[in-house]
């Protein structure tokens, strides 16, 4: 037999004559029992982890773009070129422009800052999936050329509004219509 395996059946199976042999019996169940009952603990949480993990990245990249272009000078000039070029690519699934930028969000005494993202909805849920996600309205429901917002669980709660309810949009950058993301926007890629 190995060494480490005499000892080992030496120490668990104590004469019952001897009190000091029972008790050094007793120490190594427990211990063995302690390190059987930490190595379960520890793969338990690391399957959960690993679940967690695989959970988070789905949702994570189910919502975010793989690949975002930006121009040095803060936008696209023409987005459709880059689109259309980018779209060359046979690993590219979709493209889609987008507008981003900081502002506050006010619904009747309450503000909250906030990033701000404008989209094309018929273009943008080619690249994510915002609208597997949503809980109320869906992602068609936003209308090129008239307002709309999209707002997530959390931030309407804070504001305390619901679906249809008006939310004002104050922007850093000045006056914004509904035509100006098409003029600068960046692009995503998926």
């Amino acid at each position: 037999m190995h060494y480490e395996l005499v000892v080992g059946l030496r120490y668990t199976r104590a004469r019952r004559g001897s009190g000091r042999n029972a008790f050094v019996s007793f120490i190594a169940a427990v211990s063995m029992l302690g390190i059987a009952l930490g190595v379960a603990a520890l793969i338990v949480v690391l399957s959960v982890m690993n679940g967690f993990q695989e959970e988070l990245r789905t949702r994570i990249l189910s919502v975010a773009s793989h690949i975002e272009i930006r121009s040095l000078q803060g936008g696209l000039a023409d987005w459709r070129e880059v689109a259309r070029a980018v779209s060359a690519n046979p690993h590219v699934k979709a493209a889609a422009p987008y507008a981003f930028g900081q502002a506050m969000l006010s619904a009747g005494e309450v503000n909250r800052g906030t990033l701000i993202r404008g989209i094309d909805p018929a273009l943008e849920e080619t690249v994510a999936d915002f609208g597997e996600h949503m809980r109320q309205g869906t992602l068609s429901a936003l209308k090129p050329g008239e307002f709309g917002i999209v707002l997530g669980a959390e931030l309407a709660r804070a504001l305390g509004v619901r679906t249809g309810d008006p939310v004002v949009v104050i922007t850093p950058q000045g006056t914004v219509t509904t035509e100006t993301p098409a003029n600068n926007p960046s692009g995503t890629c998926n």
